[in-house]
């Protein structure tokens, strides 16, 4: 490509490294001061950019008019999120970061179908601003106008955001926040209000990344999801809660998108790379090569610690009477399921799902509730053992045993090399390390079309003759059951103890002689041989496989699992795997707009029950007894 071309590319990288920070920063300044990691800043930026589409058909037919339309857009966001920081999230302050996030998942499930039900499902596009709706010609190459002033409008923002907060005593207070909140509540400084503006101003931001679109992209209902991937990639290469970061991050993430883009198919030593393939991945690749030499971002600081009173974590305490006896009846209620196929058909169906969701969130509760480690790409393991499996038995026709057993062995490996990068890290470093491990393995088995077949899948994978029919229900329920019961009894080894002992603290471990890496690493290892088998156990139950089930959504979905249940009880996983699904298939039954009531009741299950559903009934149960 001649160097006009790759002019043309900068430029082109300039105007996305504005929209990718205008969305990332303000996701920055909310951690740097709240410490949320909120979910729903992706669906703030979707919102933005709906607004933007009513309010510019009604007043933007002129320059002034547009530039109004998108600032007014802006604004309404701006409130909706001083709204939501003053009515949910500081009812929840308290509250596990998990927690936290589990709540702003809601957010997002909640505002998807307020999108939908208020713009309906089509892809809205908007019109070109008037002014800037031309392009102009650079040497013998064309670039939008509108691209340039993106350019232009990144920087602006950055400038205006610095000098608010280092020329105003409002900014010198947020940036005492970020240092120690406590010590600023001392002082006499209404937190309250600080934390709603801020959030405020970071949803300001988000509204008008989206609102500043509307010439450019459609509004969608997947953006919310798909941009706050990004979002998050910026905010942890730039550091947490650093704004210049999230510019310089934002900056080079779009130039190396861009560089993919110009340097097309390129030929090294006889092997053809596609080089604008690189552009689903680039990002996470370049993340995943920053945190592991420098853990705290490129402009980043170590976190400082938040002096608040968090729950503390319940003691476990080996199975009594009274939970060995629901257990087995739980047990037997799944046995004759399938001998009820006549009143209820599709019961057994929908049990097998549960008990693969079960196996899912309890290899993550593993690895959460007893490690002490989040994750947001726990999904790529599910993934591996699905496609492990898949291709064991249909293309090397190794058979359905020895392909599930195989399945697991290969997420485990895959636990082994992630693992070993990841555990250098902690907190939400660590879980973003994860999921760019994980968006890594989708990439390739999104586009590696001559192996896994692509976005088509893996299709014709059925279990054996001897496990057809119900068989095949009741070999998912005794892997399942061991799987489970071989995890508790885990915990209550000197392996579990060793490793709840690293994850309340690492330095006392260390100092007992605990190998606290080692035993991280083991943990990440037992999680992924877990989640491969549940990949597995899935594959054959539904016929195929296809790279959704590595997505950043079921990782969540995991997540919502073990959360909803409670992450303190070693039943947790169980309960919230069995709840989710339940209410899942429930709801979708009921109405069109079932992720907004499924956002509602997890909402209040956080605001209620806020130790999950199995917690909050151990803590009923020691109720009743201490009275």
């Amino acid at each position: 490509m001649q160097l006009t071309g790759y002019l043309v590319q900068i430029l082109n990288g300039l105007a996305e490294a504005s929209s990718l920070f205008l969305v990332a920063v303000g996701l920055s300044l909310i951690f740097g001061v709240s410490r949320i990691v909120n979910f729903a800043h992706g669906s703030l930026y979707m919102l933005g950019l709906y607004v933007a589409y009513t309010i510019v058909g009604m007043w933007g037919h002129s320059p002034l008019g547009f530039w109004f339309s998108l600032l007014c857009a802006a604004l309404i966001v701006g409130v909706l999120g001083a709204l939501i920081e003053a009515i949910l999230l500081r009812r929840i302050y308290h509250v596990p970061e998990m927690f936290q996030l589990l709540a702003t998942f809601a957010l997002v499930l909640v505002f998807n179908d307020m999108a939908l039900w208020l713009w309906g499902p089509d892809d809205l596009l908007g019109p070109l601003a008037p002014g800037l709706n031309g392009s102009i010609q650079i040497f013998n190459r064309y670039m939008p106008v509108y691209d340039l002033a993106l350019i232009v409008i990144g920087p602006l923002v950055l400038l205006m955001l610095w000098l608010m907060l280092t020329r105003t005593r409002w900014g010198t207070l947020i940036r005492a926040a970020t240092q120690d909140r406590e010590m600023l509540g001392a002082l006499g400084v209404n937190q309250e209000w600080l934390f709603t503006s801020v959030f405020a101003l970071g949803a300001f931001l988000a509204g008008l990344g989206g609102a500043l679109q509307i010439p450019r992209q459609p509004a969608s209902l997947m953006l919310d999801l798909s941009v706050i991937g990004d979002a998050f990639v910026v905010v942890v290469v730039g550091g947490m809660g650093s704004i210049p970061g999230a510019y310089l991050a934002a900056l080079i993430i779009a130039q190396l998108k861009a560089l993919c883009i110009a340097l097309g198919v390129v030929d090294v030593a006889g092997i053809s790379i596609a080089f604008p393939k690189l552009t689903l991945v680039v990002e996470f690749i370049f993340m995943a090569f920053v945190l592991v030499f420098k853990p705290w971002g490129l402009l980043g600081k170590p976190l400082a610690l938040v002096r608040q009173a968090a729950m503390p974590d319940m003691p476990l305490r080996p199975a009594n009477q009274a939970f060995k006896w629901m257990a087995a009846i739980l047990l037997i209620i799944f046995l004759v399921l399938p001998l009820l196929s006549a009143s209820f058909p599709y019961a057994a169906v929908l049990a097998q799902d549960m008990l693969v969701a079960v196996l899912f969130a309890v290899s993550l509760h593993f690895m959460m509730g007893l490690g002490g480690m989040p994750t947001f790409g726990h999904a790529a393991y599910f993934g591996i053992g699905a496609y492990a499996a898949a291709l064991l038995f249909k293309s090397l026709g190794l058979g359905m045993v020895g392909s599930m057993l195989a399945a697991p062995l290969a997420a485990g490996l895959a636990a082994i090399v992630f693992g070993w990068f990841c555990i250098r890290l902690t907190g939400v470093y660590l879980a973003m390390l994860t999921l760019a491990f994980a968006q890594i393995v989708w990439s390739i088995v999104f586009q590696w079309d001559d192996v896994t077949g692509g976005s088509n899948g893996i299709v014709g994978i059925w279990p054996e003759a001897w496990l057809s029919g119900d068989a095949y229900y009741y070999f998912v329920l005794a892997v399942v059951v061991l799987a489970v019961a071989a995890v508790r009894r885990m915990a209550f080894s000197p392996f579990g103890y060793a490793l709840r002992a690293v994850r309340d603290s690492a330095l006392r471990a260390d100092a007992i002689g605990i190998h606290v890496k080692g035993m991280q690493w083991a943990a990440f290892v037992v999680a992924g041989l877990l989640a491969g088998l549940a990949g597995a156990l899935y594959v054959f139950s539904k016929g195929s496989t296809s790279p959704e089930v590595m997505t950043v959504g079921k990782s969540v979905d995991g997540l919502v699992m073990v959360l909803l249940g409670g992450i303190q009880t070693l039943f947790g996983p169980v309960a919230g795997a069995a709840a989710f699904t339940v209410m899942q298939d429930y709801f979708v039954g009921v109405t069109e707009y079932w992720r907004a009531l499924f956002g509602g009741v997890i909402l209040l299950i956080v605001l209620v029950f806020p130790q999950g559903i199995a917690g909050f009934a151990a803590l009923w149960t020691q109720g009743r007894r201490s009275a």
